[in-house]
């Protein structure tokens, strides 16, 4: 587990920047499609959904009931049906990349300007750990560059 301060616009530039986000977004994919045939299945992408355990309740210290196993599949299969834009009974690479776009700018509207300090799992590829160190990388390479110019002129004189 790790830490991560950012705001919506750290998800936003993540998302902007198309080359890093498709890797990102791919190589995802690439974990989920469990029999490598190049789409996800239902019951592929109901799996990924599963490992985030977001449907335990107690662990969380609820006291509210388990959902119902028939809401439970209800609520997995919308979720399909989401990422299934073109209803194939299947999620083909640029399905999956275009819902979690959409799923990452809506996350990043909800996170708002404001930074937060967020818990992500550093072990199972978290989008928001990868936007967090895109954002880094992309300050770090502005601070080199800049310490570069100054370099330069500094020479120049």
């Amino acid at each position: 587990m790790s830490v991560v301060i950012l705001d919506g616009s750290t998800v936003r530039s993540f998302v902007a920047d198309e080359a890093a986000f498709a890797r990102s977004v791919d190589a995802r994919f690439a974990a989920l499609d469990a029999n490598g045939d190049g789409v996800l299945s239902r019951a592929e992408l109901r799996r990924a959904l599963e490992s985030f355990r977001l449907l335990d309740g107690a662990g969380f210290g609820s006291a509210e009931p388990l959902p119902l196993p028939a809401e439970v599949a209800a609520l997995y299969d919308a979720v399909f049906e989401q990422f299934d834009a073109d209803h194939s009974g299947a999620v083909d690479h640029a399905e999956f990349r275009d819902e979690m776009r959409r799923i990452m700018l809506a996350v990043a509207d909800g996170l708002g300007s404001q930074p937060l300090q967020v818990a992500v799992d550093d072990e199972g590829g978290s989008f928001l750990l990868e936007a967090a160190e895109h954002e880094a990388a992309m300050i770090a390479a502005k601070v080199q560059e800049e310490s570069r110019k100054a370099a330069e002129e500094a020479d120049s004189k």
